[in-house]
């Protein structure tokens, strides 16, 4: 079985991760065409022509799901890798040393907007299956590549993956992020919220005519700094993941109107991005900050405040026993001769999802946990040949795993 990994074509993996970063798929919706679209029928394409059953699927118009099986033929169980076809914005292309859209290789490592994240990860999984089909070797069940949409944003894509049924005889996934090849069995959850303080206009040489939102605000924000430090003293950090956090981003007064230095403005916004280890209940959280805007408004009759939570994403942990990690640990110890490094994902992904749905995930890959995102990111490229030896032979390893009863 170990055998697979000899059938990896190293430059096959080179040129599909420099194929697919040559394709700009940052969703840019005031720009035509500006989405996953021409990636996501590049990748369908490819697909087909090894000979896999494809389905497109188009979530929302130009931004389409690609879903595809390579199925054994015999039943038994199913394997899903995900990895997204999104990226985010290049930003200033100016502080790029190379085109950040050129898939250039230098110094062992190929360059350009997703090599890391995760464009890199998504030819690794491809090329993974490519070897199995080319080493003939016997497994039961199926191998199912998702390959979403929208995963740097609201995660339309694998919501509407799920929607659809096609998680529901799932038995394990293999998320495919950049981890360093590390085995991350949890991942922070994460929480967006909308807090609003509301006042009332006024001349800014006359502010006890109005009602000022802002001086509301900065209550409410001082306030939440003490729920994040009665969280932090409560949990600890965490191992994998760190410190909880409870982080004001977005400030904006007025929130509708243009802004002037001599005028009170009638509203105040803050958006929170709440990020949550095991131990903490988004509910109970939820609770917990209702209950400090209703404190604050019984000590001002002038203050009142809403929250809105706008996206909702669980923290995620997986044993260590389950069959996708102890498979995936076996398959890292025989290619590389070491023992795995297990982590936590800092972020989510969209693994928190299918975690939702009752599927034991795991996330790895190629890349430096710190260069997304970056101007100049990179995967280096005997990483990336790894990571598609540790999926191929994971995937053999779990599906000729007897099934447990």
């Amino acid at each position: 079985m170990n055998q697979v990994i000899s059938f990896v074509d190293e430059q096959e993996v080179v040129r599909l991760t420099q194929e697919l970063v040559r394709i700009p798929s940052v969703f840019r919706p005031d720009q035509a065409g500006a989405n996953e679209e021409r990636v996501a029928l590049f990748v369908a394409d490819y697909l087909r022509n090894m000979g896999l059953q494809v389905f497109y699927e188009e979530v929302v118009p130009g931004r389409p799901n690609v879903i595809a099986f390579y199925d054994s033929g015999r039943p038994g169980k199913t394997l899903l890798f995900e990895a997204h076809t999104d990226v985010v914005t290049e930003g200033d292309r100016g502080a790029w040393s190379y085109d950040p859209f050129g898939g250039t290789i230098s110094g062992g490592r190929i360059y350009g907007r997703g090599s890391c994240d995760t464009k890199g990860n998504l030819a690794a999984a491809i090329c993974a299956v490519k070897a199995i089909q080319r080493s003939k070797q016997s497994f039961t069940g199926k191998i199912l590549l998702c390959i979403p949409c929208d995963e740097e944003g609201m995660m339309i894509g694998i919501k509407d993956f799920i929607r659809r049924g096609w998680a529901n005889n799932v038995d394990a996934a293999i998320i495919c992020e950049p981890e360093e090849n590390q085995l991350c069995i949890t991942q922070k959850g994460a929480m967006r919220a909308i807090l609003r303080t509301f006042g009332k206009m006024a001349h800014g040489a006359m502010p006890l005519t109005g009602i000022n939102p802002n001086t509301r605000m900065a209550r409410a924000i001082v306030a939440l700094e003490g729920l994040e430090r009665k969280e932090m003293a409560r949990l600890g950090e965490h191992p994998m993941l760190g410190w909880p956090s409870i982080t004001p981003t977005i400030l904006q007064a007025p929130v509708k109107g243009d802004a002037q230095i001599n005028v009170v403005p009638d509203q105040c916004m803050t958006t929170l991005d709440i990020r949550t280890v095991p131990g903490q209940d988004h509910q109970g959280l939820y609770k917990e900050i209702s209950v400090i805007l209703e404190g604050l408004s019984k000590e001002d009759d002038k203050f009142k405040a809403t929250l809105e939570v706008i996206e909702e994403r669980p923290w995620t942990l997986t044993g260590m026993k389950e069959e996708v990690v102890t498979a995936v640990a076996s398959a890292y110890r025989e290619i590389t001769k070491k023992e795995p490094v297990y982590n936590g994902v800092p972020g989510a992904t969209d693994g928190t999802f299918l975690h939702k749905a009752g599927i034991p995930i795991l996330t790895t890959g190629a890349g430096d946990r710190h260069i997304p995102h970056h101007a100049d990111e990179y995967v280096a490229i005997d990483q990336l040949i790894e990571s598609t030896q540790l999926f191929a032979l994971s995937a053999l390893t779990f599906l000729t795993q007897p099934v447990r009863a």
